[in-house]
């Protein structure tokens, strides 16, 4: 099992790597090149031709990829030096852009730089007047209105080229776009698959899955709210897991990919469904284990995570629990199992590991009366 480190804010989960999963699939993609002047881009930006895909956003009519950015990011020095590269004459790295069906325009690589040419051409940077600073010094304390004519004329002239990509097929979804994003990404921080999973298939799923998410029992169980979503992402797996685990084959994320999308508006398991599976399940484990279940040291464990899990709603799918206290002896001799421990630790990913451990945990639990 890989450990994947986590950011300061973020809880540390040991589990295989689901960026270095290949998915085998096959995209048709139609791309050519556009060169637009800067005060063009900016005109698109402000009439809305040119959308930055924000996760917080709903998608408009027509339009198939859905949020997959962050907020802008840069500082102001970095937004600066490209103001002032721009006014240099000097070459900028292009632009990628989606072209969707309502004739929109979406921004698949370069929102900090269009987000900066719209900032200085409001004359507003992070709500305070953008005045140059890390420049210069002929350019230190302009603004956009009071640059001189010369070089307003050159910022408003300057070429930015741009990329524009379409999906031809498959044609069912815009996972190209996601995926290029992926590699794309100019600012080091690849999405991962839950982010990217919430906006190829959002929708009343995704919806339920934020909302379990704020589960009070989940929370202490898991610990801190996941910037990245992989909380959501062990939610989604316990459902895919406990419904499905017959049908898994690896990758497990193709496998996650499949199930959320296949229930993406809750037509094969309903909202009070799996609310109340998910929140007897989670109520159970806080109660009777303790918070420290998922994790045999710091982090949590998501291979544990998932077998005790599917353990616990299997054993309850059976009738109610009447002897709580011998779940802790349960879990305590599960693990203690060498198979169990060779099944959660290493190859997480690979069905024996998974069907073994699934196995044991539902045996473990099923004796409990």
């Amino acid at each position: 099992m890989d450990h994947q480190s986590a950011a300061p804010d973020e809880e540390e989960v040991d589990d295989l790597d689901e960026l270095n999963e290949v998915l085998p699939t096959t995209y048709s993609i139609t791309s050519y090149g556009a060169d637009y002047p800067v005060d063009g881009l900016v005109k698109r930006l402000n009439q809305g031709d040119i959308v930055v895909p924000l996760f917080r956003l709903e998608p408009e009519a027509g339009q198939s990829t859905v949020g997959f950015q962050r907020e802008f990011v840069w500082t102001k020095p970095q937004a600066d030096h490209f103001i002032e590269s721009l006014l240099l004459g000097l070459p900028v790295p292009g632009i990628f852009l989606v072209k969707e069906s309502n004739g929109k325009h979406l921004v698949l690589d370069g929102q900090q730089r269009l987000r900066t040419l719209e900032s200085f051409y409001t004359g507003l940077f992070q709500g305070k007047e953008y005045q140059l600073e890390n420049v210069q010094e002929k350019w230190h304390g302009q603004t956009y209105k009071t640059l001189h004519a010369d070089d307003r004329r050159r910022l408003d002239d300057s070429i930015i080229h741009a990329t524009i990509v379409r999906q031809d097929e498959p044609t069912e979804d815009q996972s190209s776009i996601y995926l290029i994003f992926e590699r794309l990404n100019s600012g080091g921080t690849f999405l991962q698959p839950q982010e990217i999973r919430v906006a190829l298939y959002h929708g009343q799923f995704a919806t339920l899955l934020s909302k379990l998410n704020n589960n009070e029992s989940w929370r202490l169980l898991y610990g801190k709210k996941s910037a990245r979503l992989k909380d959501l992402e062990l939610i989604l797996r316990f459902f895919s897991l406990y419904f499905y685990a017959g049908k898994y084959s690896r990758p497990m994320k193709d496998f996650l990919n499949r199930n959320m999308a296949s229930n993406r508006a809750l037509a094969k398991h309903d909202c009070n469904e799996l609310t109340a599976l998910f929140e007897a399940t989670i109520s159970v484990i806080h109660s009777a284990i303790g918070t420290r279940a998922f994790r045999l040291k710091n982090a949590v464990n998501a291979a544990i995570l998932d077998s005790i899990m599917v353990g616990i709603a299997s054993r309850l799918a059976a009738g109610p629990i009447t002897a709580q206290d011998q779940i802790k002896a349960a879990y305590v001799t599960l693990l203690a199992k060498s198979d169990y421990l060779n099944a959660t630790g290493r190859a997480t990913a690979d069905e024996e590991s998974v069907k073994t451990r699934l196995r044991l945990a539902k045996e473990a639990f099923a004796a409990v009366p």
